[in-house]
């Protein structure tokens, strides 16, 4: 049984693996971080479809929060003043704002500084 969380995030993204960099360099959350396309994403009970739409959060025991949720957790097991914003992205309306945001952010990630063509998501179907 995993003991921490572990962050699933799309490893093909250039823009989505830059992050990934930030976040261990300056955020260093309390979890695990894998790209999905190495992760045994049966084993954390999520499908590729899923994975493949958005960044996952998922607990040690199982429950899953995918994109700005995912983001607002990661935050949260950082501590510190990161765990306060963590905490105000989990509070309606904020909440639903990230959420639009990070959406945005997944549709166009592909013309972002640091992308590659594979960071196209493949339609706008979610999971």
């Amino acid at each position: 049984m995993r003991t921490r969380p572990v962050l699933v995030y799309d490893g093909d993204c250039g823009f989505c693996t830059a992050s990934v960099a930030v976040v261990r360099r300056w955020i260093r959350p309390r979890c695990d971080i894998t790209a999905r396309q190495w992760a045994d994403l049966e084993a954390l009970g999520v499908t590729p479809e899923r994975a493949a739409y958005e960044a996952l959060w998922i607990t040690p025991d199982g429950r899953v929060h995918g994109g700005a949720r995912a983001v607002a957790k990661l935050l949260a097991s950082a501590g510190g003043g990161w765990a306060v914003a963590g905490a105000v992205l989990q509070v309606p309306p904020v909440r639903w704002v990230a959420h639009g945001v990070y959406r945005a952010i997944a549709r166009n990630r592909h013309r972002l500084p640091g992308s590659t063509p594979s960071c196209a998501l493949p339609g706008d179907r979610g999971p």
